[in-house]
């Protein structure tokens, strides 16, 4: 996390700087990078469970990622790998990088995003099965996101303040460093760990599943119980016939003749599943228009991040006379206001919460908070966006924190509250996926900032390649609107969602 934090947090301010990039299109890079970073998080996880295991591709991807770092290190090191300099005023006199010095920058992009993607939460799940009780896992995880949100903080202040203060070579250079020594670390305890075997991708009996119940779509329903195939090792948890939502389903496990073999399993897998596979499909049908409302949750957020940085460069960012705020670096209040907000929740509220409800909030609950304090961020980004655009001599850098502490404060809550939802509601094959899921909301997120920023370029004059002379603060009152509505859309998925595994339900801050 350290090697990756320190060029990620500063990227846009590398672009915009090195690479004569527009400030707005910097912007959309950043977001198409984060956007990868939480999308291949799910093909990981899928190459761990299905062939390789989390130990190969946590070495490889970290390898993958490695090489990405490096070749960025060399983007700054060989001045024919960018364009001639020039001033950050946005003039046509500044070069253009060439589509060589292009393809070579996104490459070293790509080859990062793909390796960090890959490692993300494979690492967790790969941490996790290292310990036998729940007491355990919860540590490790409580330890895990602690020294991620440390990372961060560190790289986005110590490694950030060297690239602007000393050279990019040096700074990317610390960030290679950093990748390195983390995958030996990692490779010399590789006979120490305890490696599970892949038992195949559970998405393929989910596909089975569709196809099964498309191929008999004209077989009838039964209501018998001993019409339904339950597998050879029925544990009770599953129901003695299939539950009557997504009736269609209940074919696939539906008992036709050559469908199972003479020892009692089945014969033809595309042709039948077992009721506890039917039943994870209609769990998961279930929570997606609870998983879809959270793809909102996050979009304003990588709208506001990627707009933050172009604020705090027009911005007065000193502090004292000797010292001068990184643009990159305001991003570290978000992780610090993480902690805060996970310190306050877990010996303050939620404490306060169960004495006055008699029960410690829901995850819906802690979600539902996250959705009303991102709101109250996106109205406080415009106020303050407002003012700076009519301020007559440049305000101070620190008038963003605000809204950064409103959004970690809200990340505090709606992300503990997401983990203990889709671990607690996800089917048990499909527990390894369940921070994956997260994941998968994230990187959507990104790459719809990115859309939704291309959009108000094409429609309205709102965002011009100098922010100065557009009008940012209707970008997020516009997105108040949308965070709005949609948390009226989570207000209905919450109330008509019936927990399956409510009384299971621990909910610890990480």
């Amino acid at each position: 996390m350290l090697g990756s934090a320190g060029w990620i947090s500063n990227l846009i301010v590398y672009m915009i700087g090195e690479f004569n990039v527009k400030q707005i299109d910097a912007a959309q890079v950043f977001n198409i990078v984060n956007g990868c970073i939480n999308l291949f998080p799910l093909l990981g996880a899928i190459i761990a469970d299905s062939f390789l295991g989390c130990f190969s591709v946590i070495w490889i991807s970290s390898f993958i990622a490695l090489l990405g770092t490096v070749l960025l290190t060399l983007t700054s090191a060989i001045d024919s790998l960018r364009p001639q300099p020039c001033e950050l005023t946005g003039s046509i006199a500044c070069p253009t990088p060439s589509k060589f010095q292009l393809s070579i920058l996104y490459a070293a992009l790509a080859l990062s995003s793909l390796g960090i993607g890959g490692m993300r939460f494979t690492l967790t799940t790969m941490g996790a099965n290292q310990y036998t009780t729940t007491k355990e896992q919860s540590i490790f995880f409580n330890w895990y996101y602690f020294s991620q949100y440390a990372s961060a903080i560190i790289a986005s202040t110590a490694i950030v303040y060297v690239e602007d203060n000393v050279s990019w070579v040096w700074g990317f250079g610390l960030c290679a460093a950093a990748s390195a020594l983390g995958l030996a670390i990692f490779l010399f305890g590789g006979r120490f760990y305890r490696h599970v075997k892949p038992e195949g991708s559970p998405f393929t009996s989910l596909v089975r599943v569709l196809v099964a119940s498309i191929r008999k779509r004209k077989a009838q329903i039964s209501l018998k119980s001993d019409d339904y195939y339950r597998g050879g090792h029925d544990n009770g948890l599953v129901a003695a016939t299939p539950t009557t939502s997504f009736r269609f389903l209940n074919r696939a496990a539906l008992i036709a003749q050559g469908d199972i073999s003479s020892d009692g399993s089945i014969a033809k897998p595309w042709n039948l599943c077992t009721l506890q596979q039917v039943e994870d499909l209609k769990t998961l049908i279930r929570i997606f228009p609870l998983w879809s409302s959270s793809i909102f949750l996050g979009t304003p957020v990588g709208i506001q991040t990627s707009l933050l940085v172009l604020q705090a460069l027009t911005m007065d960012r000193r502090l004292g006379p000797h010292f001068t705020i990184p643009a990159g670096s305001m991003l570290v209040s978000v992780s610090f206001f993480v902690c805060i907000g996970l310190i306050l929740s877990d010996r303050l509220i939620r404490p306060t919460w169960q004495y006055l409800a008699g029960r410690p909030p829901t995850p819906l609950q802690l979600i539902g908070v996250g959705h009303v304090l991102n709101i109250a961020s996106m109205a406080v980004s415009a106020v303050v966006e407002s003012t700076r655009r009519r301020a007559a001599v440049p305000m101070s850098v620190l008038w963003l924190v605000p809204q950064l502490a409103i959004v970690g404060v809200g990340e505090a809550f709606h992300f503990p509250g997401q983990v203990a939802l889709y671990y607690q509601e996800f089917p048990t094959s499909l527990k390894n996926m369940a921070t994956a899921a997260i994941a998968l909301l994230i990187g959507i997120a990104f790459y719809l900032s990115t859309a939704v920023i291309s959009c108000v370029q094409t429609a309205t004059g709102w965002l011009p390649d100098d922010i100065d002379d557009g009008k940012v603060d209707y970008v997020f009152w516009m997105l108040v609107v949308v965070g709005v509505v949609n948390f009226g859309y989570y207000m209905v998925c919450a109330v008509l969602y019936k927990y399956r595994n409510l009384e299971r339900v621990v909910v610890q801050p990480h």
